[in-house]
C-alpha cells in the first residue's frame, strides 16, 4: 500500500498464425500495458516492422461513438458501463453494414428532429406575437399604436365565405392569429395578425383566396382576450406536438436498443482486439510485442500465452532493476489502496502519478488530509451535517463519473474528520453541549475557556499546528529519504538539502527557534554549538556542485570548468542555504494558517450568535432563529470549502514539495473492464 505494484515486462515472439488467438487470450486476460516495441532497446525497431491491423481502430472507434450518441437521447441516461462485454460473444466485424443500420436510425431521427425544429419556430413566433400582444390594453391600441418598429402585422379584410375554411388552413400553416366575425353578404370579416418577416408568404395567400382589406371598425374593438385565448390553444397545441415528437424519439430508440448495445458490445470488442494487434510488430513469419504488468500476474500470462501457442514462442521477462535509470520513469505505475481510500487517491493523481518505485503517499495524504481538516472545521454538529450530505449525495447520484463518486466520498470523509474534532473540542453546532475530551477551543477564543485544561490560550492552539507542520514536513524528508534509496541517488541521499544533510539543519533549527523561545527571547545556543548544528552542514552543503560535477565529467557529461563555472557552483550554494534557512521556516509556518481558519470557524458561529441576540434579546424568536440557521449554513458552506482547499494546498505545497517525485505514467492495460 505505501509501494506502488512491482512490475515486470514482458518480450513476446509468436508465430504470425497465432495472431488472433493470442490477441483474444491477451484481451481476455486484460492486465498488460502494452508499449511500443521502439521503446526498448537494443536494436529492435531496426530489425521489425509495424503490423497493420486489418480494420482500422479510428473507423471502429467512430462507429462506436455515433451508437452512443444514439443511446444517450434516451431519457434513462447512458446504459454503457452497465454493458459487460464478453470475449467469447466477439464476432467478425463488418464496418459498411453497422454503418447502414445506423444511417437508417439516424435518417429516421433527423426527419423527427426537423419536425421538432419546425414546431420550436412556431412556438417563438407565436410567443413573439403574444409577448407584443400583452404590451396592449386591447386591440383598439394595439392598432392605433401599430409602427414600422413591431414585429407583427396587424390588418383587417374580408374572404368570401365559400373559401374561408381553406384560407383558416393556409395561413395556420404560419404563426399568426386569425378571428372571424359574423358573416355578411356572403363574405366573412376577419382580424389576422402575422409576423412581419413572413409578409411575402402571407401576402400569397391574401392574393389566393381574395383577401379584400377593410377599415378597422368596433366590430374588432375589445377582441384581445379571444386573440390571447387563440394564441394559447395553438401554443397548447404545438407543446404537445413536440411531446409526442420526443416520445417518439424514445420509442425509437428504446425499439432499436437491443440491437444497438449488442452492436456497441461487439464494436467495443473489434476496437480493443484490434487495438492491441496495432502495437504489434513483425518479421516476415513472427509477430513481436511488449509490455508492462503486475508480478503477480506474470505466471497467468505466460502460462495461458504458451497454452494457447502450443508452446510455439518465445517470452522475455525483464525486472525493472534491470532497466536503466533514464527508462524507470516510462514504467507504468498501478496503485495498491483499497477502494476506501479512492478519494485521497484521486488527490494524489490530480497533483501528478509517482514514478515506479517510489512510495505512494496516498495513505499519508488520507490521514494528513483528514487532521488538518478537522482542525480548520472543529465542529460535531457540522460534521454530522457535511457527512449526511455526502453520504446522500452518493446514494442519489446516478452518473458514472469516478471524479464525482469520490469527490462524494471526501465530503463524507471531511465531515467525519468534523465530527472527531467537535467532540475533541466540546463544539456542537457553535454550542458546548457536551464536555471537551481535549480542550475547550471556543471558549478558549471567546475568552472563557475553564481553568485547568491542557490548552491556555491562542498561542497554544498555534503551538499545536506548528507542532503538526513539523511533523508532515519531518515525514516528508524521511520519505524523501527512502525515495532517494531506492533510486540509489547516494549524493542527493547526502548532501541535498531534502537530503540528510538537509534534515541535519532542519533539525538544528527547530532546536535553535524553541531554545530561543524557551529564553524569552534572548538567547540563542553558544556560538560553537551553532558552529556544529548550522554551520558545519552549511559549509559541506557547499561540496555537492563539485561532486556532481566531478561525476558528470567521468561520465562524459560534464562542460569545460573555467571560472564561470566557479561562480554558478558558488550562487548555487548561496540559493540552496537560502532555501534551507528561509524555505523551511516559511513552510512551516505555514501551517498556522490551520490554527487561523480554525479560529476563523470559531468566530464567525460567535458572530451569529451575537447578532442573533441582537434581533430578539430575550431569545426564542423566529428571527434569531433564522439568523443561527442562516449562519450555520452560511459556515458549512464557506468554511468547509476553505477548509478543504486549504488542507489540499498543505499537502501540496508543503508536504509532496519535500519528497514527491511526480510524471509517472499510470498503469492503463487494454482491458474488458476499461469502457474509455
Amino acid at each position: 500500500m505505501i509501494f506502488t505494484a512491482s512490475m515486470k515486462q514482458l518480450i513476446a515472439v509468436v508465430l504470425d498464425r497465432d495472431s488472433d488467438k493470442v490477441t483474444r487470450e491477451l484481451l481476455s486476460q486484460s492486465v498488460l500495458h502494452f508499449i511500443s516495441i521502439k521503446e526498448i532497446t537494443g536494436g529492435w525497431s531496426s530489425q521489425v516492422e509495424e503490423a497493420t491491423p486489418r480494420v482500422s481502430v479510428a473507423m471502429i472507434t467512430e462507429t462506436r461513438k455515433r451508437i452512443e450518441s444514439l443511446l444517450q437521447m434516451n431519457d434513462a441516461g447512458s446504459p454503457l458501463p452497465r454493458i459487460q462485454l464478453d470475449i467469447d460473444k466477439l464476432k467478425a466485424l463488418d464496418i459498411e453494414e453497422s454503418n447502414k443500420e445506423l444511417d437508417k436510425i439516424a435518417g429516421t431521427l433527423q426527419s423527427i428532429r426537423d419536425r421538432q425544429k419546425q414546431r420550436q419556430q412556431e412556438i417563438l413566433k407565436l410567443e413573439e406575437i403574444k409577448r407584443q400582444l400583452d404590451m396592449f390594453q386591447n386591440v383598439d391600441a394595439m392598432y392605433t399604436a401599430h409602427t414600422p418598429y413591431s414585429f407583427i402585422n396587424i390588418q383587417t379584410g374580408m374572404v368570401p365565405a365559400s373559401r374561408y375554411e381553406s384560407f383558416n388552413s393556409a395561413i395556420n400553416k404560419l404563426p399568426s392569429v386569425l378571428l372571424n366575425f359574423p358573416e355578411k353578404d356572403h363574405q366573412v370579416n376577419l382580424l389576422l395578425i402575422t409576423m412581419k418577416r413572413d409578409d411575402s408568404q402571407v401576402n400569397k395567400i391574401l392574393d389566393q383566396f381574395g383577401w379584400v382589406d377593410i377599415e378597422f371598425s368596433k366590430e374588432f374593438s375589445g377582441s384581445k382576450k379571444e386573440i390571447i385565448t387563440d394564441l394559447e390553444a395553438r401554443l397548447m397545441k404545438l407543446e404537445k406536438e413536440q411531446q409526442s415528437l420526443n416520445n417518439e424519439v424514445q420509442e425509437l430508440i428504446n425499439s432499436h436498443r437491443p440491437g444497438l448495445e449488442s452492436m456497441w458490445a461487439n464494436l467495443r470488442l473489434n476496437e480493443l482486439f484490434f487495438k492491441i494487434q496495432s502495437y504489434f510488430s513483425k518479421t516476415s513469419r513472427t509477430l513481436l510485442f511488449s509490455g508492462w504488468l503486475p508480478a503477480e500476474k506474470q505466471k497467468a500470462l505466460e502460462k495461458s500465452i504458451r497454452k494457447i501457442t502450443g508452446n510455439n514462442c518465445y517470452l522475455e521477462w525483464n525486472d525493472p532493476a534491470e532497466i536503466t535509470a533514464e527508462k524507470k520513469k516510462d514504467i507504468p505505475v498501478q496503485f495498491k489502496n483499497p477502494r476506501v481510500l479512492a478519494p485521497f487517491q484521486m488527490l494524489v493523481q490530480n497533483y501528478s502519478i509517482p514514478q515506479y518505485g517510489t512510495i505512494d503517499p496516498t495513505p499519508l495524504v488520507a490521514v494528513a488530509y483528514l487532521i488538518m481538516f478537522g482542525l480548520m472545521f472543529n465542529d460535531a454538529g457540522h460534521g454530522v451535517v457535511l457527512a449526511l450530505i455526502g453520504t446522500l449525495s452518493q446514494i442519489l447520484y446516478k452518473g458514472g463519473k469516478a471524479g464525482t463518486r469520490n469527490l462524494l466520498k471526501l465530503i463524507t470523509w471531511c465531515g467525519f474528520s468534523a465530527i472527531i474534532s467537535g467532540i475533541l473540542f466540546g463544539a456542537y453546532f457553535g454550542m458546548g453541549w457536551f464536555k471537551p475530551l481535549w480542550f475547550d477551543f471556543h471558549g478558549i477564543i471567546s475568552g472563557h475557556a475553564p481553568p485547568g485544561g491542557l490548552v491556555h490560550d491562542v498561542y497554544g492552539i498555534l503551538v499545536i499546528t506548528i507542532y503538526f507542520g513539523i511533523t508532515i514536513i519531518a515525514l516528508g524528508l524521511v520519505i524523501n529519504w527512502i525515495n532517494l534509496f531506492n533510486k540509489r541517488s547516494w549524493l542527493k541521499l547526502l548532501l541535498d538539502k531534502g537530503g540528510l544533510l538537509g534534515g541535519w539543519m532542519y533539525g538544528a533549527g527547530i532546536y535553535t527557534a524553541f531554545y530561543f523561545v524557551a529564553h524569552d527571547y534572548r538567547r540563542l545556543p553558544e556560538s560553537a554549538l551553532l558552529f556544529w548544528l548550522l554551520g558545519l552542514p552549511a559549509l559541506i552543503i557547499f561540496f555537492k556542485g563539485p561532486l556532481e560535477l566531478l561525476l558528470h565529467r567521468e561520465q562524459g557529461r560534464s562542460k569545460r570548468f573555467d571560472i564561470f563555472t566557479l561562480i554558478n557552483l558558488f550562487m548555487e550554494w548561496i540559493v540552496a542555504l537560502l532555501e534551507v534557512f528561509s524555505g523551511y521556516l516559511a513552510n512551516t509556518l505555514s501551517f498556522m494558517r490551520v490554527a487561523g481558519l480554525g479560529i476563523a470557524h470559531v468566530s464567525l458561529m460567535m458572530a451569529f450568535f451575537e447578532i442573533s441576540r441582537m434581533v430578539s434579546p430575550e431569545g426564542g424568536s423566529i428571527g434569531s432563529y433564522l439568523v443561527l440557521f442562516s449562519g450555520n449554513v452560511l459556515v458549512i458552506g464557506l468554511e468547509g470549502l476553505s477548509a478543504g482547499i486549504q488542507s489540499l494546498r498543505l499537502n501540496y505545497y508543503e508536504f509532496f514539495s519535500k519528497y514527491f517525485i511526480g510524471a509517472g505514467r499510470a498503469y492503463m492495460p487494454i482491458s474488458l473492464r476499461r469502457n474509455e
